[in-house]
């Protein structure tokens, strides 16, 4: 990790920290994502225009990342590219039905000292470490 990538990191992650905590402080809401998403598929009274912001603004965020920032990803082709949107559609699944995701577990439930939290986003990252290696094994990934 370069010193570049770890300064990134650390300005991202704080970032997301102190989003979540503004919309805590403004609006008592707990920044899940899948949370966020599910209650705009079903709005509620003077709950949608909230949550559209901030769908919006995670969708325009990513997407000056990938086409306005001078930013080279590399091995995202146009095909792979094609495999995120459901591949998150699956993740969102996936995490409404096991009662939450990392934004609101790791971030903002770890924060409030939750166990309930701490064991999913443990889960979470056992997960993906678990997606990683069998990719490699049986995908002969390189990396």
């Amino acid at each position: 990790m370069t010193s570049i990538s770890w300064f990134n990191s650390l300005i991202g992650g704080a970032a997301i920290g102190v989003a979540a905590s503004i919309l805590l402080a403004f609006n008592g809401r707990v920044a899940g994502v899948s949370g966020i998403v599910t209650g705009l598929l079903r709005p509620h009274a003077n709950d949608w225009a909230w949550r559209a912001a901030f769908v919006f603004g995670l969708l325009a965020a990513g997407t000056f990342m990938l086409t306005g920032a001078q930013t080279h990803t590399p091995g995202l082709s146009p095909a792979r590219l094609l495999l995120l949107v459901p591949a998150g559609l699956i993740t969102g699944f996936g995490a409404r039905l096991g009662g939450g995701c990392t934004s609101g577990h790791g971030v903002c439930g770890l924060s409030r000292l939750s166990v309930r939290s701490l064991v999913a986003t443990l889960t979470f990252i056992a997960a993906g470490a678990l997606s990683v290696l069998l990719t490699r094994y049986f995908a002969g990934a390189q990396g």
